[in-house]
C-alpha cells in the first residue's frame, strides 16, 4: 500500500502564511508595548510580561528635587528619624532624607521593577546601609515605627490611607504630601514650590483624632 504524500504549499501560499504569522507577531508586540506604556500597570520586565504584573493605584511620576527638599524641610527630617515613603518609585525622597539629613527609612512600592531601581539608586548614593525598599501593598504596610511619612499619591488614595495613618501613627508624627491633601483633615502647613504644593500634618493626640 502506498502512503499518501502531503503536498507542500505553493510559493504563494507560503507567502500568505508568513504574512499572517508576521501580522500576529506585530499585533502581539503592539499589545505588549501598550501594556508597558500604560500608566496603571507595573514597569515592564521579563517577569511582569509573563505574569502581567500588579495594577498600580498611582502611576509613577517623579518628584522634582526642589519639591523633595521642601518636603523634607517642612517635616524637619533629622538624623534620628525613621522615614516611611509610600509609593516610593525610584526612591528619590527617601534617598535624599538619608543622604542630606541623616535619616533612616523604608520605601514601599507595589512595582517590583521600581523597587529594584530604588535599591540600585540607594547603593549609588552610598546610603544603602540606611534605607531599604520593599515590594508591598501600602495599604497593608505597618506604619507604627514612622517618625515621618512621605507620599506623592492621588487624592482618593490619600483618603483611603487617612484612617490607617490616624490609627497607627504615634502623636506628633509628621505626614507630608506632594500635591494632594486629605479632605477635611486640614494640613498644619501648606507651601508652594514653583507650581507644586506641599502639605504637612502632625498627627494629633488620640483623643483628638475623631
Amino acid at each position: 500500500m502506498r502512503l499518501a504524500r502531503w503536498a507542500l504549499p505553493s510559493s504563494a501560499a507560503r507567502i500568505r502564511i508568513a504574512g499572517a504569522l508576521a501580522a500576529v507577531i506585530v499585533l502581539g508586540l503592539i499589545a505588549l508595548g501598550g501594556r508597558c506604556m500604560s500608566p496603571t500597570m507595573a514597569s515592564c520586565s521579563a517577569a511582569t510580561l509573563l505574569t502581567g504584573g500588579p495594577k498600580l493605584d498611582v502611576p509613577y511620576l517623579g518628584t522634582r528635587p526642589a519639591v523633595v527638599a521642601q518636603m523634607l524641610e517642612m517635616a524637619q527630617v533629622g538624623p534620628g528619624d525613621h522615614v516611611i515613603d509610600l509609593g516610593t518609585g525610584d526612591g528619590r525622597i527617601l534617598i535624599a532624607a538619608a543622604r542630606e539629613r541623616g535619616a533612616r527609612g523604608l520605601g514601599i512600592d507595589i512595582d517590583p521593577v521600581m523597587v529594584r531601581k530604588a535599591q540600585a539608586n540607594a547603593e549609588r548614593a552610598g546610603v544603602a546601609d540606611r534605607v531599604r525598599f520593599e515590594t508591598a501593598d501600602l495599604f497593608k504596610t505597618d506604619l507604627a515605627e514612622a517618625d515621618v511619612v512621605t507620599m506623592f499619591l492621588l487624592p482618593e488614595v490619600n483618603l483611603r490611607l487617612r484612617p490607617r495613618l490616624l490609627a497607627q501613627l504615634k502623636p506628633g508624627t509628621r505626614v507630608v504630601s506632594h500635591a494632594f491633601d486629605m479632605g477635611d483633615w486640614r494640613p498644619d502647613e501648606t507651601r508652594r514650590v514653583g507650581g507644586a504644593v506641599v502639605h504637612l500634618w502632625r498627627v494629633p493626640e488620640r483623643a483628638e483624632r475623631r
